[in-house]
């Protein structure tokens, strides 16, 4: 089932920022997720795409109202998708926490009741809404992923076991060894059980030295961030992926904290970066 809905559309910078929404095979509920489309789409050109995931209690809109990326990439001339961060409904299980259930998928295939029949943001986000996307609108086959605090972790984990997929990965202020942090640990063991093994296929400070080529990274993490560096140690991915013999480029940014202010001070150098690496 390849058909969307279309929601809402505005014209934003020549280009149309709009919502759509679908039956998801793999999350069996519907989803809804955002897309950019440029001004060269309208001119009959294909473009390529920028996949953006987002971190704990967001959905497929934050990014899209709070980081200003439209008009880097209207001049990029690069579609951006942005997916929900989880399955959403009533009959989908859900927690009161902030950090587990609804909004916080952690963009793996769930094994454990009550998450499995629902949670597989991994499959979703590798598989089914790529399909979904090059089905329905004009781009080329070309892709770049970035992502933001559980959407960084999300990003480097899923670009790093799908290398062959992704020009380019970039994250701001990612979780990156969420095996060892009270975020990932709470989550994983939730979806996934108790048996660590199955927690190191989703750790991007695993999945580095497994990567099948030597994707390009960029990591932006602000110093005044309230989660640094209990949550997030992006210093332990950048000595792993130097082990691993792959290209990082690492900014700490003094001052600026885990908001979207922080991201929409430095979104257009990632998306310069992914623009550079898709050979734009």
């Amino acid at each position: 089932n390849m058909s969307v809905q279309l929601v809402s559309s505005q014209k934003m910078f020549n280009g149309w920022q709009q919502r759509y929404r679908h039956q998801s095979e793999v999350n069996q509920c519907e989803m809804t997720f955002s897309v950019y489309v440029p001004f060269r789409v309208t001119q009959g050109h294909k473009v390529p795409v920028v996949y953006f995931l987002s971190g704990l209690t967001c959905s497929d809109e934050n990014f899209s109202t709070k980081a200003g990326a439209q008009q880097y990439a209207a001049q990029l001339g690069l579609m951006l998708v942005m997916p929900d961060t989880s399955p959403r409904g009533e009959q989908v299980a859900n927690d009161e926490a902030y950090d587990l259930g609804q909004g916080a998928g952690f963009y793996v295939n769930a094994t454990e009741a009550p998450w499995a029949a629902n949670y597989r943001m991994y499959d979703y986000i590798v598989e089914e809404l790529p399909a979904l996307i090059e089905a329905n609108f004009d781009v080329t086959r070309e892709r770049a992923i970035m992502g933001h605090s559980m959407g960084g972790h999300g990003a480097l984990m899923i670009a790093l076991k799908n290398s062959e997929r992704y020009s380019s990965v970039s994250a701001f202020a990612p979780i990156v060894n969420p095996m060892d942090v009270p975020w990932g640990q709470k989550a994983f063991n939730a979806y996934l059980g108790e048996d660590n093994k199955a927690w190191a296929q989703y750790d991007a400070c695993h999945c580095v030295y497994h990567a099948a080529k030597r994707i390009p990274v960029l990591i932006d993490q602000g110093g005044a961030d309230d989660f640094y560096p209990t949550q997030l140690q992006p210093e332990k991915f950048v000595t792993a992926a130097k082990v691993a013999g792959l290209p990082v480029r690492f900014n700490m940014r003094p001052e600026y904290d885990h908001s979207y202010y922080f991201i929409a001070s430095f979104v257009e150098s990632h998306l310069a970066f992914h623009a550079e690496h898709l050979g734009l």
